[in-house]
């Protein structure tokens, strides 16, 4: 019974291992995304994106190193992202919503 369980450990550890590599490809593709728009609402999401892909790598390699204060790590991050998130979002409301009224201006004037 004592060989089974470094048997299963080795297994999560090749399975996390697999995930990862996953993430850091989906991560890639998401870059991507960000990098070549086309609109600002799809970098945006991509970005929020990025940020879960990089909490949940932070969550397995916490697990997998058995380091709790990785834990704290990933919670940090989320809230940071959330907020960048939140931040970029008002940024790009406050953008359009001001052309929308420089437009009505112009189309008002003529």
């Amino acid at each position: 019974m004592g060989k089974e369980i470094p048997a299963i450990q080795h297994l999560f550890h090749n399975m996390f291992l697999a995930v990862l590599i996953v993430l850091a490809v989906l991560f890639l593709l998401c870059l991507i995304r960000a990098v070549i728009g086309p609109k600002v609402a799809d970098r945006i999401m991509a970005i929020n994106m990025m940020g879960t892909m990089v909490i949940t790598a932070i969550s397995i390699l916490a697990v997998m190193m058995q380091e709790g204060y990785l834990v704290d790590v990933a919670m940090i991050y989320a809230m940071i992202s959330f907020l960048a998130v939140i931040i970029i979002s008002k940024v790009y409301m406050g953008v359009y919503l001001e052309k929308k009224k420089k437009g009505e201006k112009e189309n008002g004037d003529s």
